[in-house]
């Protein structure tokens, strides 16, 4: 099994990049094809498409902006930090090592998607019937009216709303037919697997595309775009196998520049515009895990440092 659970892990990981492709609407010419190859790919990692895309649309627009954006892990600044408690201190720092990477993976996957859609009724059932009690005569129109405009917090738009239910609906039908085949037992030991260590590749890959030693870190003053793409994400060399299963993402730079890059453009526009781009930072396997050290950011510095650094500049 174990041949075949690490071929489900790296395919997986793939498909989860095409599927970032087609948040970007690049891994097919129209618009309609890039959302349902989009909902075909995020069912397959459990994880609904559209509502992912405009999160992650969010985090291109505004990228070496720490004022607006602290990444995937939702980093503290300094200051915050250290205001901690220090029991806070230290469940900042366990959340945060690398290790909850597989844990934190299944949840963002398997359990998260979930999680929103029975809280986001629980706030729209909550909503109707105070809406109910405060006006008992509403009409059908206005019935409609209320429907349409419910805004929930755990969803922004009507089409986020649609596809999350329809998520969540082909996800947990084809966990029921997967049991059914497999065995509960079987089905949920090795899904368990696949899905915890595929978010953890990618989370891994994405967290240390843009924290790393030296990574542009600037506030909302001052912040340039530009910057934010050639000098606040890395590239990494990796062995090129992992840049088929990674579907080129590795070239990370270039396709901050330019987000409407195909994955299957991004090494041949990095490599005809490598002079603009010596500048970049270059990471290594090896280099990866020094990155889990920087998750705080120095505001007044504006870097990423390690709570070890934090601590001796405050003492």
């Amino acid at each position: 099994m174990a041949p075949v659970l690490l071929a489900l892990v790296l395919f997986s990981a793939r498909s989860f990049s095409l599927m970032h492709d087609c948040g970007h609407n690049t891994l097919w010419s129209t618009t309609w094809c890039n959302r349902l190859t989009g909902f075909v790919l995020g069912c397959l990692n459990a994880i609904p498409q559209f509502p992912w895309s405009r999160g992650h649309a969010f985090h291109h627009k505004h990228n070496g902006n720490w004022d607006v954006y602290r990444g995937p892990s939702s980093l503290l600044s300094v200051n915050q930090f250290l205001k901690l408690s220090p029991a806070a201190q230290w469940r900042y720092r366990v959340i945060r090592h690398p290790l909850m990477l597989f844990p934190g993976g299944f949840f963002y996957l398997v359990i998260r998607p979930r999680l929103q859609l029975l809280l986001g009724v629980a706030e729209f059932i909550g909503a109707a019937l105070k809406h109910a009690v405060q006006f008992p005569r509403t009409s059908p129109q206005g019935w409609r009216r209320f429907v349409l405009s419910f805004k929930s917090s755990h969803w922004y738009t009507t089409g986020e709303w649609m596809d999350l239910l329809a998520n969540n609906v082909v996800v947990i039908a084809s966990w029921y037919w997967m049991a059914s085949w497999l065995g509960l037992g079987l089905f949920l030991s090795c899904y368990s697997f696949v899905m915890a260590c595929s978010a953890a590749m990618f989370i891994c890959v994405f967290f240390v595309q843009h924290n790393f030693s030296g990574s542009y870190t600037s506030g909302t003053e001052g912040w340039s775009y530009f910057k934010g793409a050639i000098e606040g994400s890395s590239n990494l060399v990796l062995p090129g196998f992992l840049n088929w299963f990674t579907a080129d993402i590795a070239f990370h730079s270039v396709h901050h520049l330019c987000e409407r890059i195909p994955n299957y453009r991004l090494r041949e526009c990095h490599l005809l515009h490598s002079e603009l781009l010596k500048r970049c930072t270059y990471l290594r396997l090896s280099d990866i895990p020094r990155c889990f050290d920087l998750i705080l950011w120095d505001s007044n510095e504006l870097e990423l440092v390690s709570i070890h650094q934090a601590q001796m500049k405050a003492s």
